[in-house]
C-alpha cells in the first residue's frame, strides 16, 4: 500500500513538473474594456475605430526573457484566424494602453497586414482570444513574419501563458 501512494505521489508530481515545462504556469491577462467571456465594444472592431483594447497582464515569471501577444478567432470560416502577433516584448511590460502596440516586433496577421486588426465576423457571434506567452528567450524573427513562423518559434520555450476570451458579433 505504501509503495502505491509513493508511486502516485511521484506520478503526481512528474505530472506537474512536465506540465510546469510545457508552458502549463499561468499568467493573466485581463482588459478594463470587457470581462472574459464578456461582448467585445464595437470601437475595438472593424465596425469602430479597430483600435487595440487596454490590456493588463499579470504573474509573469521572473526568469522570462521576453513575452508574444497572440489575438485570434477559432470561428473563422477558413479556420483560426490571426488578428495580431506581436513579441519580444519586454517582460517588464504590465499593460498595454488602448491603441497602443507594445515595444516589440509585429507580424503580419491574416488581414495581410502588420499590426492589429478588430474583430470583424462575417455572420454570427465568434469568439476572440487574447493570449500572452512568456517565453525563455527572445526570438530571433523578423518584423512580419506570419503565425506559422511565431509558433514555431515559440515551441519549447513557452514557461507560462494565459489567455482572455471576448465575443463579438456584427450588427446589421
Amino acid at each position: 500500500m505504501q509503495k502505491a501512494i509513493i508511486a502516485g505521489a511521484l506520478a503526481i508530481a512528474l505530472v506537474a513538473l512536465g506540465s510546469f515545462a510545457a508552458g502549463g504556469a499561468k499568467m493573466k491577462i485581463t482588459s478594463s474594456a470587457f470581462k472574459e467571456g464578456g461582448n467585445i465594444p464595437s470601437k475595438f472592431t472593424c465596425d469602430g475605430g479597430d483600435s487595440s483594447p487596454p490590456l493588463q497582464i499579470a504573474e509573469i515569471p521572473s526568469g522570462a526573457k521576453s513575452l508574444a501577444l497572440v489575438v485570434d478567432d477559432p470561428d473563422a470560416p477558413s479556420g483560426l484566424f490571426t488578428h495580431w502577433i506581436v513579441w519580444n516584448i519586454s517582460p517588464q511590460t504590465n499593460a498595454i494602453a488602448e491603441g497602443s502596440v507594445p515595444n516589440g516586433v509585429q507580424g503580419t496577421n491574416h488581414f495581410g497586414k502588420s499590426g492589429y486588426g478588430g474583430p470583424c465576423p462575417p455572420s454570427g457571434t465568434h469568439r476572440y482570444y487574447f493570449k500572452i506567452f512568456a517565453l525563455d528567450r527572445e526570438l530571433n524573427l523578423p518584423a512580419g513574419a506570419k503565425r506559422n513562423q511565431l509558433d514555431a518559434a515559440m515551441k519549447g520555450h513557452v514557461v507560462a501563458q494565459g489567455e482572455l476570451m471576448g465575443r463579438y458579433s456584427r450588427k446589421k
